[in-house]
């Protein structure tokens, strides 16, 4: 058949596989993170508060006085790359890219900031991705992080006329590949330290109690996490939530008050962040920086982070074996 001479391009069918994170600002400064925070936090799934009473507080206060100090701990450590979480999520999305074949095509996006959703699921469209598996990078389901990529999808598609058929990489807590990865990652982190950790501590980014309460099911699948790991360590894994905001109940025990119990009592520490597939300022400002000061400044002597899966062996083999289930009936 012979196409009209005004007919759109035509490209041969492409499989689309878009890997998503949190976010991140577009440089360690003020106004970056001011941009990035204004976005971040009026999301109503990441704060729930009604924005007739939210949003007086955060374009008052918080957008006035936070992004200062915000930006300050992103520079502590802002990279050659740029942010690591957005180094570290392309060099993931890199590494995948290929490994399903021609026909599949591979794409990485931030939940806030930039490269966005919409942008993403529109470069792959425009390259005949008529199939995309949308993935989260979430282990464990949070309405905050795992819904609202959901729901950003949801509002881009309004705006195409040809939409792509979708899938989602569910949460992938108690996973047998999940626990694998996060063994091998955390076994050979603790042989290259020259002590034996007393604890080893898994810490969590934290939510609000409420939202336990509410029924979000990220409290459970934390501790089921810590749970499985625990039995495939043969050691015990204590649990924490770090990253409290706010005046209001948090998930507990929290992850300074942890990191301070510990050093008063005189024990060593190893910690991690299972929660997180990529370092970021939670993980080496917040916990291998902040939490190590904590730790000190309480007594105590050793201490250790040990990384998140990034992009290493481990942490790409589980990515690939959880992609390639979901593509099953695809390829």
């Amino acid at each position: 058949m012979t196409l009209p001479p005004d007919h759109p391009p035509v490209v041969a069918p492409q499989i689309g596989v878009l890997l998503v994170n949190l976010g991140t600002p577009d440089a360690p400064d003020a106004p970056s993170v001011r941009r990035y925070l204004a976005q971040f936090l009026s999301d109503r799934r990441v704060v729930e508060i009604p924005p007739i009473l939210w949003q007086p507080i955060l374009r008052g206060i918080i957008l006035t006085t936070r992004p200062k100090k915000s930006a300050h701990a992103y520079a502590q450590v802002w990279t050659d790359d740029g942010s690591p979480l957005a180094a570290i999520t392309r060099a993931q999305s890199a590494a995948l890219q290929g490994v399903f074949g021609d026909a599949v095509q591979v794409a990485y996006a931030m939940r806030y900031g930039k490269p966005a959703i919409g942008s993403a699921i529109d470069a792959l469209v425009a390259t005949g991705c008529r199939r995309i598996l949308i993935a989260p990078l979430y282990p464990q389901y949070c309405a905050a992080t795992t819904a609202t990529v959901v729901d950003a999808v949801g509002e881009h598609l309004k705006t195409l006329r040809w939409q792509p058929a979708l899938r989602y990489l569910p949460p992938y807590h108690d996973d047998p590949a999940y626990i694998a990865a996060l063994t091998a990652s955390v076994e050979a982190g603790l042989a290259a330290l020259d002590f034996t950790p007393d604890v080893l501590l898994a810490s969590f980014h934290g939510m609000p109690e409420r939202t336990l309460h509410l029924g979000d099911p990220y409290h459970c699948q934390c501790r089921k996490t810590a749970r499985l790991l625990s039995e495939a360590l043969d050691r015990p894994v204590e649990v924490a939530f770090q990253s409290r905001f706010g005046r209001a109940k948090w998930l507990e025990p929290a992850t300074d008050t942890q990191l301070e119990a510990f050093g008063k009592a005189g024990k060593s520490v190893a910690v991690f962040a299972p929660g997180f597939s990529a370092d970021c300022l939670e993980t080496l400002e917040e916990l291998a920086i902040r939490g190590k000061e904590q730790f000190a400044a309480a007594g105590g002597t050793r201490f250790a982070y040990l990384p998140c899966l990034n992009a290493d062996a481990p942490g790409m083999a589980m990515i690939e074996a959880l992609v390639r289930r979901e593509l099953a009936g695809w390829l």
